[in-house]
């Protein structure tokens, strides 16, 4: 990544959102340069939970042996893989065999959602997760991926939509949360405009944010003309400082 891209806006968020937290970003590669690789899992974990250590700013890098969720390897792009009698898993289940998280109505309605479902590859050995200010210039970070609360996410909702006629610059996509953040940016990345993604509404990954926290990722080459708007948009107007305000009220 361009450093003087990386460092402007650094200076940009503080600008404009004060102290609040900055984005992680993923990308793949077969080294995992300076981020500590993880371990083989040992225990079933959500990804979502490791990544509050990227939050706190340690650089990650996970293989496929790392990452303990068949669903989390599947949206990451190290497997094709579902677990056993999914269909039955995302909606009712099993009687006496297997709790469903009911989050489909129908096992049928699942299975119609996974043959619709683009599979992703990864491409290289890692995925690595670095916060915004640990990037260096040979990284090539495919989104930014903030986890905000509610002020901070109208700010860059309305950022996003600052250059759509149709208003419709934010999707909102279920699946899980690592799907979300990950799998659906991979998708957006391809299109040549593409969209920001509002998530972290999955109920299983919700116990590894803040109650308050959700999730928003911005495929790479929208993220460049966001910022690119920053001092041009909504964000100099006097109604956003009002927001800014409550922002720097103390945590």
């Amino acid at each position: 990544m361009d450093i003087q891209f990386r460092d402007h806006f650094t200076e940009q968020w503080r600008k404009y959102f004060l102290g609040e937290e900055l984005p992680i970003v993923y990308f793949y590669a077969d080294d995992p340069g300076d981020a500590r690789k993880v371990p083989p899992a040992k225990m079933h974990e959500c990804i979502i939970c490791d990544l509050a250590k990227v939050r706190s700013g340690q650089s990650l890098a996970f293989n496929e042996s790392a990452i303990s969720c068949n669903g989390g390897k599947r949206y990451l792009g190290f497997s094709n893989k579902l677990r056993h009698n999914f269909e039955y898993f995302l909606s009712y289940g099993i009687p006496g065999e297997m709790e469903g998280e009911r989050y489909i109505r129908t096992p049928e309605m699942v299975k119609q959602l996974v043959r619709d479902m683009r599979q992703m590859e990864a491409g290289a050995k890692y995925i690595i997760f670095k916060r915004w200010d640990h990037i260096a210039a040979e990284d090539e970070p495919a989104a930014a991926i903030f986890f905000a609360k509610p002020d901070v996410l109208s700010g860059l909702f309305t950022l996003a939509n600052y250059d759509q006629v149709m208003g419709d610059g934010v999707n909102a996509h279920f699946g899980s949360g690592c799907g979300t953040i990950i799998h659906q940016s991979w998708i957006e990345n391809e299109k040549e405009n593409p969209r920001a993604l509002l998530g972290m509404f999955d109920v299983s990954a919700r116990p590894c944010v803040p109650a308050n926290v959700l999730s928003f990722a911005v495929p790479m080459k929208k993220f460049r003309r966001m910022v690119s708007y920053m001092d041009e948009s909504f964000l100099i107007t006097e109604s956003w400082n009002k927001v800014m305000g409550r922002l720097d009220q103390p945590k």
